[in-house]
């Protein structure tokens, strides 16, 4: 049984966030929140809960991709730090936020989550966010 068959994103990450690109295991997605430079990384691949629920290679796979957003993110944004975590308290699906952080963003030194209401993107922001984001990833990926 091929799992990726089955992957349906959950309509709450449907709801708030852009696809930007599949990679081999996971669909990135860019969160509806302007003030953060956030991604969120979801394995497409059917009842995913937790980090251990992914086995094998694909575990390994799921470590390189977060990896490779990471550092896209980093080049982009020049963060001070990339936060890396999934929680899936609200969102059973397994999914991984990786965010860019600044000191002198909304929320620092604490947690995104609950740092007052989103900031939507425009559509045109929006637009040019992915835009920028598919190219680094494309060229990130082809090295």
């Amino acid at each position: 049984m091929n799992k990726t068959l089955e992957f349906e994103l959950h309509p709450t990450l449907e709801r708030d966030t852009t696809h930007i690109v599949d990679l081999p295991l996971c669909r990135v997605l860019l969160m509806e929140d302007a003030r953060f430079p956030w991604l969120i990384l979801v394995p497409r691949q059917h009842g995913l809960r937790e980090f251990h629920d992914v086995t094998g290679q694909d575990a390994m796979q799921l470590h390189n991709e977060i990896a490779l957003t990471s550092q896209v993110l980093l080049d982009l944004t020049g963060a001070y730090k990339i936060n890396v975590a999934a929680l899936g308290n609200m969102v059973p699906q397994l999914h991984v936020h990786v965010i860019a952080r600044n000191q002198d963003d909304e929320a620092w030194p604490g947690p995104v989550w609950q740092t007052g209401p989103a900031r939507p993107y425009t559509d045109k922001v929006r637009a040019g966010r992915a835009a920028l984001l598919q190219e680094a990833i494309a060229e990130a990926t082809a090295q």
